[in-house]
């Protein structure tokens, strides 16, 4: 096992699957000679050459467009979106044309498209550079969205989207990029987890926490706190959050009966909501209260030093918990309020 970031652990991920296939090519603004403006590509322009490592102009519509061709070639592209914010000029790209050309050729054309995006908020940023776009892509027919939350899932993953003949979106949280984590870069690629298994982070009695990507950190201290008071929390790391892992997030919800669902992204038809409306469907007769949701709020979102009271953080998770128990919390009504 190997000691790196989750950013080294991507640029590991990179670098592997480039040796493995010369077929996969990635394109990005910045990505070669200064190694893109996360450092994620830093050393592969040298490794591989421009040929396979291209520099493009700032066109994100573009960038995605100069991949679906290059899929029609039998490459492998993987693109890098700079910053969340920046993939919209690229949507109708991802929509119109990477998400349903292998249907609409009925099978006969392959998109094998990796699209990275550095993702969510906590870094302090400026507009457009900490958003959570990601139910734009779950409701999309024909995508597979994956989002990490370690270094070991950012090697993995990676890889496996990048082999993967299906699309994918593979957000990546960019307030964890300096987080380490133990990597297993010798293990075979065939003997690790699929990525589109969900992942239990911690076992747990009385409630479950399903969340993704840097949110898991927030669930698990969360689940840390609570235990101090008595109570057992069992957190879950989708992964994978188109398609989801519902065998894995029924089992838990029919384990602990209580549910809660947490995310950065606006509550408004958000990941959160459709994970609540499935359970409800298959596992109503379990649950022992109506599961609930901490998310963003339904607005822009915030100027830097605003940031903190609109990311879900530990309080507003165990408060959820509490309101799950039917237990006090100190939370006044109006701040309770205020928060669902």
């Amino acid at each position: 096992m190997t000691q790196m970031t989750l950013g080294k652990a991507l640029t590991a991920g990179l670098r592997q699957a480039m040796r493995d296939d010369d077929k996969v090519v990635l394109l990005g603004e910045d990505i070669g000679k200064l190694g893109g403006v996360f450092r994620i590509t830093d050393g592969l322009l040298d490794e591989f050459g421009a040929k396979r490592v291209i520099d493009t102009p700032l066109a994100e519509s573009g960038i995605v467009g100069t991949a679906v061709g290059l899929a029609f070639r039998g490459y492998r592209p993987v693109v890098e979106i700079q910053f969340d914010g920046f993939v919209y000029p690229a949507f109708d790209q991802i929509v119109s044309q990477v998400a349903k050309l292998h249907y609409r050729t009925q099978g006969s054309v392959k998109m094998p498209i990796t699209i990275r995006i550095p993702w969510a908020g906590g870094i302090g940023a400026a507009e457009h550079h900490s958003e959570s776009p990601e139910a734009y892509f779950v409701h999309t027919a024909g995508l597979r969205v994956i989002a990490v939350s370690n270094p070991e899932d950012a090697y993995r993953c990676l890889r496996q989207a990048i082999a993967s003949d299906d699309p994918v979106i593979f957000f990546e949280p960019k307030r964890l990029y300096h987080h380490k984590g133990e990597v297993d870069l010798e293990a075979p690629l065939a003997d690790a987890a699929p990525m589109g298994l969900a992942r239990v982070v911690r076992a747990g009695t009385d409630a479950t926490l399903i969340t993704y990507g840097a949110m898991v950190g927030t669930a698990m201290d969360a689940a840390a706190a609570a235990e101090d008071e008595g109570v057992s929390l069992e957190v879950i790391d989708l992964r994978s959050i188109s398609p989801v892992d519902y065998d894995t997030v029924n089992a838990a919800v029919r384990r602990t009966g209580r549910v809660v669902v947490a995310h950065e992204a606006s509550r408004e038809a958000g990941v959160a909501a459709e994970v609540i409306a499935s359970i409800t469907e298959n596992c109503f007769e379990y649950l022992e209260a109506p599961p609930l949701r901490v998310t963003g709020h339904d607005v822009p979102y915030p100027p830097a030093k605003l940031e903190k009271y609109h990311l879900p953080d530990l309080d507003r998770l165990l408060d959820a918990v509490d309101r799950l128990l039917d237990r006090p919390n100190s939370l006044t009504d109006s701040t309770k309020g205020a928060q669902r």
